[in-house]
């Protein structure tokens, strides 16, 4: 609480003056306050919890367990490339069968027009596509984790991480010339 003070009469005589009273202010009840509005609000207060995404990794690979198989008209390739970019075609690149055409090597950006309107598009013609995701070694890791949150906003049900083949990279440095 506060308290008022006065000084005692210095016993000279003389012109009486007006006694000059100071104040002293308690600060107890004020900081057990600050600690006990401290203290409840960082006990009710919830934690941000971690947004984890969930990940199916299949099982090793062993001698009696074939490769699947993917038909060309569900797949499509997404290839991570430098400086952010995202290099896509749809179907299989392969170039060692005369009778399927190279495949048409399209670039795009990771913004809501870019590869989320490809892979939402994709979605309309085909129902269940399938998405290989071939991360290069210039990818950067932040690319991979926003492909994987594009697969989860766009609620892209099979997808799947692959290693890049020799013929891709050779398809994205032609496609550079």
């Amino acid at each position: 609480m506060s308290e008022i003070q006065q000084k005692a009469d210095s016993g000279k005589g003389g012109k009486k003056r007006a006694k000059k009273m100071s104040t002293k202010i308690d600060m107890t009840p004020m900081v057990d306050l600050a600690f006990l509005l401290l203290t409840f609000f960082m006990l009710t207060t919830t934690f941000a919890k971690p947004n984890v995404m969930q990940l199916t990794m299949p099982v090793k690979k062993t001698d009696d367990v074939e490769d699947t198989k993917i038909k060309a008209s569900q797949a499509m390739t997404i290839i991570l490339g430098k400086d952010n970019k995202v290099y896509y075609y749809f179907g299989l690149n392969t170039p060692n069968d005369k009778t399927v055409a190279k495949p048409e090597l399209k670039v795009t950006n990771f913004s809501a027009n870019g590869i989320r309107q490809v892979l939402l598009t994709r979605q309309r013609q085909q129902p269940e596509p399938i998405v290989l995701i071939k991360p290069t070694d210039d990818a950067k890791y932040r690319n991979m984790v926003d492909v994987l949150d594009e697969m989860n906003i766009t609620n892209q049900k099979k997808y799947a991480l692959v290693k890049v083949p020799k013929d891709d990279l050779t398809l994205i440095t032609e496609s550079a010339l």
